[in-house]
């Protein structure tokens, strides 16, 4: 490898480090936060030093000069600087920060030592503590022990992970799926299985996390698997479709598009300050170094405490008289104490609060937020409710694709977050379509003309998915994208899953061109080889006809029968046909099938990315990455 190059294993380490400081995923950090990172990580360094790498760092990555600095600028240094002390000293700090703790197995590629959070560990086994306290089949590792290892052991069978997973995402995975008695290490092995596929379903990121990782329980890795579990679960009802009383967010000269372009961080943010206006307090700007002193916390604490107004919810009075403390860590704990009046103290001990975790806070705000949002849906004419649209299951299934592959910034808005087409050549890129990055804009923006710039990006993109990607764009212009029409922009996502998937079979392939009819072929040949049959209304037994289909429509796909019948070829003896009915079926028992299929096809290693009511309605987009995956899946039977 030559001098300064960064290697993709650096890269990936590069990008969970800058993450840790850009809790809000919004793709930059401020200069600020750099001289908050070096505050916090305890370096052996002279205060002056430490002003000086600050300032350096500070003037060579913030190349828009806005006080700003990408994760593009971050990496542009980091690789001039890779050998220097001041590089070296960075990553030292991201590491060393108070309360990370050292993991034995430094990476032999770039010299990095990993290293985990104790305090989010501990706030982590105390959440599942509560969380799955009552679940029969968790008895044999809960409650764990927040002050040992318990949970990097507990998660190795995967069982706590697949409950936390349908937590965060209720139906996610069927409970049938998962194998809960008489462990072995290959019913573990389909365990951890079903919870990274299924984990990827919901939009975590798991691209360098395997089976092998969870089961010897890497700190690491599991908790950064668990956390972004937890994140979705607790940020899953902070958008307006799900709760219209958001809508009292709005400020003035905002419009409803405005407020529903806000990722849930920033709604929550948005939230806090809400509360605190309406307290006569001062606002913060984010929930690390502006909620040291507790003081927002209390103000916040106090707004949405219960007044005993609405019939039937007692009042809870919040004791203010801690505000008076002089030192931080008694104030913080006199606030956590008037939390857990309201239930509410989950996730951050006194230290947290005066450290400022990010990560921790975010998770206790949005806990607060949860069970005690105190708004009211405004009784406003001037707002077009109609335009309130839940996010369609395509459209689901589209953002956790893409998040799942780590694009940064997260896609929360489908629409708003592609305007300025950054995650769409991360995308290209994925499907090996190459980008020149010097023609792109990237954040942030100039206040004057920033769509001008985005637009650009988006004119581009449709140019790349003609010219190189070879897409289908009749009609589709750059200013689809970045206006957010609906029906363009789902057209070309779906060609680049599309893509995504196929390259992925042709790589298994060795390059052979794949298309729809050959998938359908290699459906039906390794049905008729497994000898695959299927009961029809006329007969009691089973029959001499196999499960075939005619293409990706058949009607007999809503059954989901091809689909389980196909990965008991792949995986003989895995489907339990005595928990499934395949004629005469109502509706719900589709369903009941669809749940089960696609919970097993990602149990038996298939990243299936599809929901059960894609099979039942037989959508052939989904149905056929079902198939794709399946397939990709079976090729690889040694």
């Amino acid at each position: 490898m030559a001098k300064g190059e960064i290697s993709a294993e650096e890269m990936e380490e590069l990008r969970e480090a800058f993450s840790k400081v850009d809790v809000d995923s919004n793709g930059y950090i401020s200069t600020d936060e750099l001289t908050e990172l070096f505050k916090v990580a305890n370096l052996p360094l002279p205060g002056y030093r430490v002003r000086e790498i600050v300032q350096e760092l500070s003037q060579t990555m913030d190349q828009n000069k806005d006080g700003k600095i990408s994760f593009d600028e971050f990496v542009k240094v980091f690789h001039g600087l890779k050998s220097s002390e001041v590089a070296k000293t960075f990553r030292k700090a991201i590491n060393k920060k108070e309360g990370i703790c050292a993991v034995a197995g430094t990476s032999e590629q770039s010299g990095t030592q990993h290293s985990y959070s104790e305090e989010e560990k501990v706030a982590f086994v105390n959440w599942v503590n509560k969380a799955l306290e009552k679940d029969p089949d968790c008895k044999h590792v809960l409650p764990m022990d927040p002050s040992s290892n318990d949970l990097f052991t507990a998660v190795g069978d995967g069982i706590i992970l697949c409950k936390m997973i349908n937590l965060s995402v209720p139906d996610t995975i069927d409970e049938r799926t998962i194998n809960k008695k008489k462990l072995t290490p290959f019913t573990i092995q389909e365990n951890l299985n079903l919870a990274l596929n299924s984990s990827s379903a919901i939009g975590c990121h798991v691209v360098n996390i395997g089976a092998e990782d969870l089961k010897e329980g890497r700190q690491h890795l599991v908790l950064g698997l668990l956390w972004q579990i937890i994140k979705i679960g607790l940020l899953a009802d902070i958008e307006i479709s799900r709760n219209e009383a958001l809508i009292a967010l709005l400020r003035d000269g905002e419009n409803l598009e405005d407020l529903m372009k806000l990722s849930p961080e920033e709604l929550l943010l948005r939230w806090a300050n809400y509360h605190l206006e309406q307290a006569g307090c001062s606002k913060i700007n984010n929930f690390s170094s502006d909620i040291k002193d507790s003081k927002a916390y209390y103000n916040i604490l106090n707004q949405v405490a219960p007044k005993g107004d609405e019939e039937g919810i007692p009042p809870i009075v919040i004791d203010l008289s801690g505000l008076r403390e002089k030192d931080d860590l008694k104030r913080a704990e006199c606030m956590l104490d008037q939390a857990d009046r309201l239930g509410c103290r989950q996730f951050v001990m006194p230290p947290d609060v005066v450290r400022g975790n990010p990560k921790l806070n975010l998770a206790f705000v949005a806990n607060l937020f949860n069970k005690y949002p105190a708004l009211k849906k405004p009784e406003n004419q001037d707002i077009d409710w109609s335009s309130i649209e839940g996010e369609t299951r395509e459209e689901r299934t589209f953002r956790n694709w893409m998040n799942s592959l780590g694009v940064n910034p997260r896609v929360n808005h489908l629409y708003g977050d592609l305007d300025d087409a950054l995650v769409i050549f991360q995308l290209y890129e994925k499907i090996k379509v190459p980008v020149d990055w010097d023609k792109v804009n990237k954040p942030p923006y100039p206040k004057l003309g920033s769509n001008m710039k985005k637009l650009e990006n988006c004119n581009y993109a449709v140019e790349l998915g003609k010219k190189e990607a070879k897409f289908s764009l009749v009609g589709i212009a750059g200013q689809d994208l970045n206006e957010g029409n609906r029906t363009l922009t789902l057209a070309l996502l779906w060609q680049l899953m599309r893509r995504y998937t196929l390259n992925i079979l042709e790589d298994l392939g060795d390059g052979q061109k794949v298309n729809d009819d050959t998938i359908v072929r290699w459906v039906n040949d390794t049905l008729t080889e497994a000898g695959k049959h299927t009961i029809t209304a006329e007969c009691i037994s089973w029959t001499k006809m196999q499960t075939l289909i005619l293409d990706l429509q058949d009607g007999s796909i809503s059954s989901s029968m091809p689909v389980l019948d196909l990965i008991d070829a792949i995986q003989p003896g895995s489907i339990r046909y005595d928990l499934i009915k395949a004629e005469d079926l109502t509706d719900e028992e589709k369903l009941n099938n669809a749940k089960y299929a696609i919970s097993m096809a990602r149990k038996i290693g298939a990243r299936v990315y599809a929901l059960p009511e894609d099979l039942v309605e037989v959508k052939p987009k989904m149905v056929m990455t079902v198939f794709a995956c399946l397939m990709a899946r079976g090729m690889k039977r040694v």
